[in-house]
């Protein structure tokens, strides 16, 4: 370990994987269905649906951030419902750099996992039909499966931008040492202090990072083109 990670910047390390691994694990969850639904559905709000799922790509974070810190502030509509269970507010907490980041990174794990889903065809669930598979039994013996590269680019793209992201989570939960500060706001607080061989140290890591990701995702992804028929 460089002596120039001192303790702030390994618990910002530390605080940045909790973010993105359990991001990652509800993101999976929660956009399992979505893509799902987006990649059968022949419903007109399926574009509408699908539109508001991809606006994190084009909206600029802190605007994202922004409206996230009014909702969950204490004169937003979730923080009055978060008061009045006494939890108190969501802003400039852990939970809330969470809901951000859930928000920010949802196209990143609806969309691989909605085009392996397309990439199926209706052909697999009609064949497991035929041999009385209920379509429960089907989606999980059947597509998701046969969704398997969607879901490892989706985990892995998920975890990546949530590590990445900085905006939405400066705006949401500011740069709370031990609490809010992810590695990007880290950096961020090294150029404000100008401590530039602190911020190169962490800043190396993520371009390493970053290029990792995509370099797996790369192979990963011509591996499969190989294997498939």
């Amino acid at each position: 370990m460089s002596p120039l990670l001192d303790v702030d910047a390994r618990n910002a390390i530390q605080l940045t994987l909790e973010l993105a691994s359990l991001t990652t694990v509800l993101l999976l969850v929660i956009a399992t269905p979505i893509a799902w639904w987006l990649a059968r559905s022949a419903s007109w709000w399926r574009g509408p649906v699908g539109a508001v799922v991809a606006l994190p790509l084009v909206l600029p974070p802190t605007v994202l951030g922004f409206y996230f810190l009014v909702t969950l502030g204490p004169q937003g509509p979730v923080g009055q419902l978060t008061q009045a269970l006494g939890w108190g507010t969501l802003s400039f907490t852990f939970t809330g750099i969470l809901l951000g980041s859930l928000v920010y990174s949802l196209p990143f794990a609806v969309q691989p996992i909605q085009h392996a889903f397309e990439a199926m065809g209706e052909r697999p669930m009609e064949v497991a039909a035929t041999l009385r598979a209920k379509p429960l039994d089907a989606f999980f013996s059947v597509a998701l499966p046969l969704a398997r590269p969607g879901f490892v680019t989706a985990a892995t793209l998920s975890f990546a931008h949530t590590v990445g992201e900085f905006g939405v989570v400066l705006m949401i939960g500011g740069n709370i040492p031990g609490k809010t500060r992810v590695v990007s706001t880290q950096i961020y607080g090294h150029v404000e202090a100008m401590e530039y061989a602190k911020a190169h140290w962490l800043a190396g890591g993520m371009l390493v990072f970053s290029f990792a990701v995509l370099l797996g995702l790369n192979l990963l992804n011509r591996k499969t083109t190989r294997v498939m028929p």
